[in-house]
């Protein structure tokens, strides 16, 4: 008797083994569930089956990797040596049974989970839209410890192993079968009967040929490392992101044994940036429950506005597989957004008949007839308050009941736009941002009034579409906008005092954001933060460096010409940087932070951990840090 792993052995004396994490919605690789694994290959040392085959038991997927609780608890450098040499010994243990071992993958297969399975002589992935297969430790400032770096480039070859490694890239079942992760991608009527023929077919495991062989060879490794590092030096710094550079280092000089260099496993393990990626790890799980509270299951979105937002709010939710009609004055303007739809469709599904499938999803419809079989209704048209008005109030009469009536409105008070109706109660705020197929975070929106039913269901429909929920009163400008006003115009108006724009964006580069304030107001627009200014800034007067930019007729990015020139979406010659003077991005930073912590205190996010995760899933914050209010007390404490 196991209390995670279920054994049944069939006629022909092939030993399923399938595991069934208790007290876990998803299969991870706790102590406890290895030490279950250990006992079972004692078992089978003394009765040797004629084959294992590994299965997960949970319809929520194959192993979604180790137990990143227990990782977190872990207090000293030893106890994190022994957590990987549990996983390593007991893999390579795995990997060297007489008997032959297959892997019977559904659904998501990561870290851990995946190291498991290259331990086994086959792979079988079951071929449908859950299956994902892939190394994300380096998401979390680890390093895949269990095998993953010695067995994945000896499998797909180094220069793909490395990509996954130092990106956390998945692959779907198809894709792993065209890179060679796998040796079968199969339908799931057929992965049983697969799985009991390829184990007793008696076929050599998988072996790299050519040239993919020859750059695992000991000659060719620090070429390959050379180009691996030059990649992942224009993404991260070594200084805030060691992982991937330790990944490539343990690949080329420890054949993949983390265990190997003990020193430079030490100082991933207790690094900060480690230990704020985990809190990341964490505050992303915290999003994805809040979508948990509400049974609310939709089916039908109806989408008012075919304009960006809207016409890629609807590609996006048609994309997730819902029956989506969108809504605009022609269907001539709806067609751009189709056109775009398309675009989309084919880069992330990749495959004809799901293509078609949600081209077939979204339909354009120009009067409107799809309002009343909506389960969800976005208002996605102009920031204009009497427009929304009058257009809420057609909406409101023919919706069903117990639909939800949502806004994406970026700049208006749920409370004005309410007064349209007759019974606000399900009216929330659902806000999206820009892009819409990039970024992971919607703001649901809570005016007084508002049933609680209605923003639980809201935030149930937004994990339905795999984007993270995050919770907020009705106020100016909401969190991440209400965030980003005052860390923008702090920028220009340092323009202003002549810190050139290249040296300002260099400054938070620097720092740790993926973009410099200056040129993300060039990329959302200057008209846009003018206005934005006038509504969050309390009534100050706008930098005038910016003022000078707008009306002399340049936007930013969509004209081509703001603080910047830009050419194809591009700066045209970025100036170069000047030194960076002591300071400056603290004080870039500051009213950021600062209007965080207000948000906080005054109720419009219900806690400090809940504004980081929405600053840095909703701006791009630094991860490494930790967001900005756990940068704050972590520079309190130093």
């Amino acid at each position: 008797m196991m209390k995670h792993w279920q054994l049944t052995v069939d006629t022909e004396g092939i030993a399923w083994l399938s595991l069934d994490t208790a007290g876990a919605s998803m299969n991870k690789l706790s102590a406890e569930v290895l030490a279950e694994f250990s006992e079972c290959l004692n078992r089978f040392d003394q009765h040797a089956p004629a084959g294992l085959i590994i299965q997960s038991a949970k319809s929520s997927g194959f192993i979604a990797g180790a137990d990143i609780e227990e990782f977190r608890q872990l207090d000293s450098a030893e106890k994190a040596r022994e957590l990987i040499a549990r996983g390593w010994d007991l893999f390579n243990r795995l990997a060297a049974v007489p008997y032959p071992t297959l892997a019977l993958i559904r659904g998501i297969c990561l870290g851990g989970g995946l190291e498991l399975s290259l331990a086994c002589r086959y792979r079988i992935a079951v071929d449908d839209s859950g299956t994902r297969m892939g190394l994300p430790e380096v998401l979390l400032g680890i390093v895949p410890g269990w095998g993953g770096m010695l067995r994945l480039p000896q499998v797909i070859g180094p220069q793909a192993a490395l990509n996954m490694m130092l990106t956390g890239k998945t692959l779907d079942a198809r894709r792993a079968r065209r890179a060679g992760l796998v040796d079968l991608a199969v339908a799931p009527r057929v992965m049983k009967d697969s799985a009991r023929g390829l184990l007793r077919s008696g076929k050599p495991p998988r072996q790299l040929t050519g040239l993919a062989r020859l750059m695992n060879h000991s000659i060719a490794r620090p070429i390959i490392a050379a180009m691996a590092r030059k990649q992942v030096a224009k993404k991260a710094s070594p200084k805030h992101y060691p992982a991937p550079y330790a990944i490539i280092d343990i690949w080329q000089k420890a054949n993949g044994n983390a265990l190997a260099n003990p020193t430079l496993l030490d100082a991933i393990v207790g690094s900060s940036t480690t230990q704020n990626l985990v809190r990341v790890f964490f505050l992303q799980e915290r999003l994805k429950s809040l979508g948990k509270e509400s049974a609310f299951k939709a089916q039908h979105v109806h989408v008012v506005g075919a304009g960006v937002m809207g016409g890629d709010i609807a590609a996006w939710c048609a994309l997730r597989g819902y029956t989506v009609t969108l809504q605009d004055q022609s269907t001539e303007q709806i067609a751009p957004a189709l056109a775009r739809a398309a675009k989309l469709f084919g880069k992330r599904l990749r495959d004809p008949l799901k293509e078609r499938a949600a081209r077939d999803r979204l339909i354009p419809d120009p009067t409107g007839a799809g309002v009343r079989h909506a389960d969800v209704v976005i208002e996605a048209i102009y920031e204009n308050l009497e427009a929304k008005h009058a257009l809420l109030k057609v909406l409101e009469p023919q919706l069903k009941p117990n639909a939800i009536l949502a806004t994406n409105t970026s700049s208006l008070r749920i409370e004005d736009l309410r007064t349209a109706l007759r019974d606000p109660s399900r009216f929330i705020g659902i806000h999206f941002f820009n892009p819409v197929a990039m970024m992971p975070l919607v703001e649901v929106i809570e005016a007084p009034g508002a049933q609680a039913q209605a923003i639980a269901d809201g935030m149930a429909f937004v994990r339905s579409i795999d984007k993270l929920p995050l919770p907020v009163k009705s106020a100016p400008g909401f969190l991440v906008n209400a965030v980003l006003a005052p860390y923008m115009l702090t920028a220009m108006r340092a323009v202003d005092t002549g810190h050139p724009p290249s040296t300002i964006d260099a400054a938070m580069r620097a720092f740790g954001m993926p973009m410099g304030p200056v040129e993300l107001a060039d990329t959302v627009g200057l008209d846009i933060a003018v206005a934005a200014g006038r509504t969050l800034s309390g009534g100050v007067a706008p930098p005038q460096c910016l003022m000078q930019i707008v009306e002399a007729g340049h936007l930013g990015k969509k004209t081509g010409r703001g603080f910047y020139e830009w050419t194809n979406g591009k700066i045209a010659g970025r100036p170069a940087a000047s030194a960076i003077p002591a300071g400056l991005a603290e004080s870039l930073i500051t009213p950021l932070v600062e209007r965080a912590e207000a948000l906080v205190r005054d109720g419009v996010v219900m806690d400090a951990d809940l504004a980081d995760a929405g600053i840095i899933f909703g701006t791009g914050f630094a991860p490494f840090l930790g967001g900005p209010l756990n940068w704050k007390s972590n520079r309190s404490a130093a």
